[in-house]
């Protein structure tokens, strides 16, 4: 198949009409009906669908868009990484992470690896896990960390290689006067009647209080650390925190849970074409994530 067919095919099959797709390929529609007619006789079979109310892929034209966003996020990787060499900018590298991350074990790591290399340059970026693989398949980030609920499926997001960096557990974080702050250690099912902050309502925390036979009352709901740990040194709520993010919670009581839920930190690199400051942040990101 010609390339180009194939991601002219893309914009159509994206924009569900061959107007919208000539505009923003900036051609003339005839000539983007007549490169997806080609394709569809290289293909010998048809890839779209004219009804009255806009175009529908056909099964095959559903294949070959999956094709297409590949072949298109691999050439917006490459586009990248060779305006980079062209700029000579390979002291800078773009990392992203999720939010507990970048709260925890980034700074610590970012800093080793400007002890250890004072010429470079890191730019973080903050992002969910969910969004992390795109932003590498396309070049928009060199690196990134990621996590998964240990329990769930494993992840192998597409044009991306994994790396796991670390196995987690949580640990609950209390109000210094809670009736539990003094405990060496707990059982998740001792905290039902308390109230909870989480930063998500479908999240590891959530299904671990589930599994241990209770419906947590939730009453705050928020991924910005600093408000949950306010929520917990005022007595409003309980949660669970996990290691990476245990030296953050200052003022408030830590206890190690009997049956925790765990969490897989890992990396995410792009599979052509690394960043030849990737290995630097890797190495300083499993120092950070050793146990100690």
């Amino acid at each position: 198949m010609e390339p180009r067919r194939v991601l002219t095919f893309r914009a159509v099959a994206r924009a569900r009409s061959f107007t919208r797709a000539a505009q923003e390929l900036s051609l003339s529609q005839p000539s983007v009906s007549q490169q997806v007619a080609a394709l569809e006789r290289e293909t010998g079979t048809r890839l779209l669908d004219r009804r009255p109310g806009g175009l529908e892929l056909t099964p095959a034209g559903a294949v070959l868009l999956a094709h297409a966003d590949a072949l298109a996020e691999r050439l917006d990787l490459a586009r990248a990484q060779l305006a980079e060499i062209a700029a000579g900018e390979r002291t800078r590298l773009r990392l992203g992470a999720f939010p507990s991350a970048l709260a925890g074990v980034v700074p610590a790591a970012v800093a080793r690896m400007r002890e250890a290399a004072p010429e470079v340059e890191v730019l973080v970026d903050e992002a969910p896990s969910s969004e992390l693989p795109g932003r590498v398949r396309s070049g928009v980030l060199h690196l990134a960390l990621a996590f998964q609920d240990a329990a769930a499926p494993r992840r192998e997001p597409d044009g991306v290689v994994r790396i796991d960096l670390v196995r987690e557990p949580f640990a609950v974080a209390l109000p210094a006067a809670h009736r539990l702050a003094g405990r060496r250690s707990l059982r998740l099912a001792e905290l039902a009647g308390d109230e909870w902050t989480m930063p998500s309502t479908e999240g590891i925390l959530m299904r671990a209080c589930r599994a241990a036979g209770f419906e947590p009352r939730v009453t705050a709901v928020t991924r910005e650390q600093s408000a949950i740990r306010a929520l917990v040194r005022r007595g409003l709520a309980v949660t669970l925190t996990p290691r990476l993010l245990a030296p953050a919670f200052d003022g408030v009581a830590l206890v190690p849970l009997r049956d925790s839920p765990q969490r897989d930190v890992y990396a995410l690199l792009p599979d052509a074409g690394r960043h030849p400051l990737v290995n630097l942040a890797l190495d300083a990101l499993r120092a950070e994530l050793s146990p100690r």
